[in-house]
């Protein structure tokens, strides 16, 4: 007899349990149990405008008053490339020219459009390894099974090992169907990436926004000093913590650069507590080099000014001396 759906659930979140840690999974569940949809207070901002039931209302109310709707709703399908190349002393040499692509902020259910786009153009992309920088779901609560759909599909066009981290719109209880897909989710955890006598080390780190489920030194406990080192966070608000750990590089998503932004790509607002030329795009804090990507979904509602949708193309080069 074949096993049921919810047993087969049940055994995974069990798994997951004994691999992350009870304490770790029971804190998660008791935080989204009691606070996930919660408007103030939990998390690095006081307000969460996210879970505020008047906001996607008076957002689309201000773009229709003001004529541009159409063309905010227009944008948020537009995702482009970006392509951004770094260069560090120390990297292994057999990793010269290593490539990444990176996917974060796809709000599949809420950003259908952009998911359109963004299926016909990575088939076409070239690159080593894929890693998602979270926020599957739409809403920061409630239910997730279209957006695991939409991931699934998207999945299915990617190539090449593919990692992730959670951001703070999911529940950890998206982690089992995702991690059927074969998509390695971090859970303040590494993994080894090895080419030939060279390797380098990939960390994640539950979110540290809004769950505040972040580890950074258990994520790099298996680090071994002096070796290059990639960290996934869904929000770059802990770089300062992260470049103390001693990351080289962070990738990151969470800010949607603001998403509705000014003439300049000058964001209105940001979610997030981090000096506003960390927001979007590739920067640098003491000697560790960062990027947020502005995301290919939007929050709220399916709209973008002056903030277009992207994935990113990073490619990692030896610094010639």
């Amino acid at each position: 007899m074949p096993a049921r759906p919810g047993h087969l659930v049940t055994c995974s979140m069990l798994n997951l349990k004994k691999r992350i840690g009870a304490e770790h999974l029971d804190r998660r569940l008791k935080i989204e149990a009691e606070h996930e949809a919660q408007l103030f207070g939990q998390g690095l901002i006081f307000f969460n405008l996210e879970n505020w039931y008047s906001a996607p209302w008076i957002i689309r109310s201000a773009l229709k008053l003001t004529g541009l709707y159409r063309r905010a709703r227009r944008n948020a399908d537009r995702i482009i490339v970006r392509r951004n190349f770094v260069a560090f002393e120390h990297l292994p040499p057999a990793f010269d020219n290593f490539a990444i692509l990176h996917i974060s902020d796809l709000h599949v259910d809420i950003s259908e459009g952009a998911m359109r786009h963004l299926m016909s153009i990575v088939v076409d992309l070239q690159y080593d390894i894929c890693v998602l920088t979270g926020d599957y779901r739409g809403k920061t609560y409630g239910p997730f099974d279209k957006s695991i759909q939409g991931v699934d599909q998207l999945r299915a066009l990617l190539k090449g090992p593919i990692y992730g981290v959670l951001g703070n719109h999911d529940t950890i209880r998206m982690a089992p169907a995702i991690e059927a897909m074969g998509i390695r989710l971090l859970f303040n955890e590494c993994e080894p990436i090895v080419r030939g006598d060279n390797r380098i080390y990939l960390a994640g780190v539950d979110d540290p926004h809004f769950y505040r489920a972040d580890d950074l030194a258990r994520a790099s406990s298996r680090i071994p000093p002096g070796t290059f080192s990639i960290l996934l966070s869904h929000s770059p608000e802990i770089y300062g913590r992260a470049a103390a750990t001693g990351f080289d590089l962070m990738l990151s998503g969470h800010t949607h650069g603001g998403q509705l932004c000014l003439p300049g790509g000058i964001p209105i607002k940001l979610e997030a507590k981090l000096p506003r030329a960390m927001g979007s795009g590739a920067w640098r804090y003491a000697g560790m080099a960062g990027y947020t990507s502005t995301g290919a979904g939007t929050s709220l509602l399916p709209v973008r000014l002056n903030c277009p949708p992207e994935i990113t193309l990073h490619t990692l080069r030896v610094a010639s001396t």
